[in-house]
């Protein structure tokens, strides 16, 4: 069965089985997402928000806590929380990036400017923490502030680890678990603990969406330098010209010759980038097999999270989370 026939079907089967959940999930976020002095601020979260995003991580939360048997009403609102964090998080790495794409659309930035990325970025932070704090959970809220500002962390890391040819596979992993896999392990975390669930069950959570956010953002960094940009809603080779040092680089770095090591340099250290240049990368990648051994990694990864789920007792949602680790890396399969 081709890519496009398999892409999305665990996800869309996941979805289906979450519908009622999710319809509440939009609703609340729209609700939410209003402001009645600042009109902007629906505008920029509707373009995002509307957007199609696959609302991934909010199904995670949802799943999670509908596996370990809750039935109450906040699963819901952890949901929207994991929403609104990772809609500010794009808000603000559109800007820092300076992208000018955004699934598939143009970024709010391009769109209106800087400023009102950056606060309406912040106005969704402040609603997340109003969402938590109404869970009544001190322990949901620590693991989602904690969430928060690791992504701050992870994002800060990159900011000077991105263009340092130093930088090596370790540095990348933490860049990851901080900017992306922190987000995935704290919304399958947040469901177990609303749910009341066994400690154990809480940890496998954990260490589910720990590596499941590792081997996504891997699978992300793979398909900047061999993705189709029209699937990606993402331009081939923009982490080049972001001068990003990601996975598939820092190996063919590690394995560079005098001459490949100064191209890195002039590159991505200096930012000296001609015409040719993405093209002669590419090529560096594939003679040293540095597209293949990523994914190799990603892949591993994501045993590691198919391994922690199937401790978990079983059940649909357990299988469909299951499932969904290879939606994440069929995408370079």
């Amino acid at each position: 069965m081709g890519l496009d026939q398999t892409q999305n079907k665990p996800q869309e089967a996941l979805a289906k089985a979450l519908a009622g959940d999710l319809d509440a999930v939009n609703t609340l976020i729209r609700a939410r997402m209003a402001s009645e002095h600042a009109p902007r601020i629906p505008e920029v979260t509707a373009h995002l928000v509307e957007a199609g995003g696959k609302r991934l991580r909010p199904m995670l939360t949802l799943a999670a806590a509908r596996m370990c048997g809750y039935d109450g009403p906040y699963h819901v609102h952890l949901a929207a929380t994991v929403e609104f964090i990772h809609t500010a998080t794009l808000l603000h790495d559109d800007v820092v990036d300076e992208s000018a794409q955004r699934r598939g659309r143009p970024t709010a930035n391009l769109l209106w400017d800087n400023k009102s990325s950056v606060l309406v970025g912040d106005y969704l932070f402040s609603r997340s923490f109003q969402l938590m704090v109404e869970t009544g959970s001190l322990r949901v809220l620590d693991i989602l502030s904690n969430a928060s500002a690791t992504i701050a962390e992870g994002e800060v890391l990159q900011l000077t680890a991105a263009q340092d040819l130093a930088t090596d596979e370790g540095v990348y992993l933490q860049v990851v678990r901080g900017k992306t896999a922190a987000l995935f392990s704290a919304a399958t975390e947040v469901g177990g603990v609303i749910a009341g669930a066994p400690e154990d069950q809480v940890r496998a959570l954990h260490d589910y969406g720990d590596a499941l956010g590792i081997a996504f953002q891997i699978v992300d960094d793979l398909l900047d330098y061999g993705g189709d940009a029209a699937a990606t809603g993402k331009n081939v080779g923009d982490d080049f010209r972001e001068r990003k040092l990601t996975l598939p680089v820092i190996k063919a770095v590690a394995l560079a010759d005098a001459e490949e090591r100064a191209f890195w340099r002039r590159t991505i250290e200096k930012g000296d980038q001609r015409d040719g240049d993405l093209e002669q990368a590419l090529a560096l990648l594939a003679r040293h097999e540095t597209m293949d051994d990523t994914r190799a990694v990603a892949i591993a990864w994501a045993s590691k999270a198919k391994s922690a789920i199937l401790t978990l007792p079983p059940h649909e949602m357990r299988d469909m989370l299951h499932d969904i680790v290879d939606y994440v890396v069929a995408r370079v399969s």
